[in-house]
């Protein structure tokens, strides 16, 4: 018997907008595709990640090309046609295995979704079920508070590729529009909008419902800003009176990005806990964001973890409409966190009256230091092993000058699910320049529930009990160990 092939709607973005069918189907799949681009990062996979669970297999289906040129014969559309059917046998080599298949599909399937191209290549040869999700359109019409349509008006949904000239008839003579795809688009959008004698009525809504949501007039918004994740909107022209706007005294806003510490409020100190209890919005990735008790009268933004320009930017805008935000970061905010991302993007002259400042947290390195002693006795250097925003050329080169100017090294973002390789090759350059008895200290989730320490050496630190909730401590030369108790000196022999 063959497996069953599911396009499942994942909605706007929010993931508690995942229908309960939805989620049950996604837990309960055994194989879990979705679509990305080349950089390997997928929206769909990030709302469905709540719902994922151990041992899934998953398929993910990267794009050849986007949106640039290709030297393929058969030019872009060739490119993609050749994808799709790969992509499609792909997945159909495991429904003849027996295995179901969930295609994720941000919004609707069926709705400008990538799961129709598998759905026209395999739901005629394998049982095939579409769920339904809530699209865009509907998610941006509720986050800003207007009707799509009343009573007879009519609804038009158009792609923002369409000419201007196509655009502006259709804008006319319609009630209400929907346009998509818009991106490079925005700027044909805009000038069909403001042809058709619409451009007043028109809103801008971008990533609807998730942490990183913009809206606001059309007409304001700057098109070097607009991503593809967005769309413009005429609502119903029946009306509505204008929605107030949030409550906040002019000009008190700004952003605190905020240390919580390693683990709990007992790690957290006093100036951080009043930052947050003045708060009115929390930002701040999910799993750090319920580290923080919750209180009816602020507002909780969480996101997922790979977007921190995206979840800056929202803070700041935030910020200046009035609000007083709180970002949180786990540990130390400048530290590998999101102090840097939030003054990165703050540098932008649209929030250059946003004020922001910086509470400091105990770091990871501190907290699994204090653990077993005192490793961090002399001087030491902090390293992250992760590549996703620097090349691993640079990781290595800097990890073999640490090692060979002999300081203790904290490592964070030792490895994840998707890297493994890296700390294996990190021991190889490590043991070029350090005795193999040099002691090593894993510390995982220190603080939380799952804490553990453990004390080994150079030569016998076993990469595959690593993960990302780990932080490692990697002695100098003069750092001494008992087995349980580790301590760097502070003195240091003259040469």
């Amino acid at each position: 018997m063959t497996g069953r092939l599911y396009g499942v709607g994942l909605g706007p973005g929010d993931p508690e907008l995942v229908t309960v069918r939805a989620a049950r189907l996604i837990e309960g799949a055994d194989v879990i595709a979705y679509h990305a681009a080349r950089h390997g990062r997928s929206i769909a996979r990030s709302v469905a990640e709540p719902y994922l669970r151990a041992g899934q297999i998953e398929e993910a289906l990267i794009y050849p090309v986007t949106t640039e040129t290709t030297d393929h014969p058969g030019g872009y559309q060739g490119a993609i046609d050749e994808f799709y059917a790969a992509a499609a046998e792909r997945l159909a080599a495991h429904l003849d295995a027996g295995r179901d298949v969930v295609v994720l599909a941000e919004g609707d399937p069926f709705f400008y979704g990538s799961y129709m191209h598998m759905h026209k290549r395999l739901a005629h040869r394998y049982p095939a079920e579409v769920v339904p999700g809530v699209t865009s359109v509907s998610a941006a019409a509720a986050v800003l508070g207007r009707p799509l349509v009343e009573r007879d008006e009519v609804l038009t949904v158009l792609p923002g590729t369409l000419p201007a000239d196509e655009l502006a008839a259709r804008l006319a003579a319609t009630d209400s529009a929907a346009v998509m795809k818009l991106g490079r688009t925005f700027a044909g959008v805009r000038e069909a909008l403001e042809r058709a004698g619409r451009l007043d009525e028109a809103f801008y809504v971008e990533r609807a419902t998730m942490a990183a949501e913009r809206r606001g007039r059309l007409a304001d918004v700057d098109p070097a800003t607009v991503p593809y994740f967005s769309l413009a909107l005429l609502p119903s022209r029946a009306g509505l009176p204008e929605p107030p706007a949030a409550a906040a005294a002019p000009g008190r806003g700004g952003v605190t990005v905020v240390g919580l510490g390693p683990a709990g409020r007992e790690w957290l100190t006093p100036e951080a806990q009043a930052a947050l209890a003045e708060a009115d919005d929390l930002v701040g990735y999910g799993p750090y964001l319920d580290r923080v008790a919750p209180n009816p009268r602020q507002r909780r933004h969480a996101s997922d973890n790979r977007v921190e320009a995206e979840r800056a930017a929202f803070a700041l805008d935030l910020a200046l409409r009035g609000r007083r935000v709180a970002v949180v970061s786990a540990g130390d905010p400048g530290v590998f966190a999101m102090a840097a991302a939030v003054l990165e993007v703050a540098e932008d002259p649209q929030w250059k009256d946003v004020s922001v400042r910086v509470l400091p947290g105990l770091t990871a390195a501190q907290a699994v230091a204090s653990r077993v002693g005192a490793p961090l006795g002399h001087d030491f250097c902090v390293l992250s092993l992760s590549d996703r925003l620097k090349p691993w050329e640079v990781i290595e080169r800097r990890l073999a000058a640490a090692a060979a100017a002999d300081f203790v090294i904290a490592i964070y973002n030792p490895a994840s699910r998707s890297r493994t390789a890296q700390l294996v090759r990190a021991r190889e350059v490590l043991l070029e320049h350090r005795d193999p008895a040099t002691p090593v200290v894993i510390g995982r989730d220190v603080g939380g529930s799952g804490e553990s320490v453990r004390v080994t050496t150079l030569a016998e630190l076993d990469p595959s009990g690593v993960d990302m909730r780990c932080l490692l401590i990697v002695g100098s030369s003069q750092t001494r160990s008992n087995g349980t108790t580790v301590w760097t000196p502070r003195t240091y022999p003259a040469l």
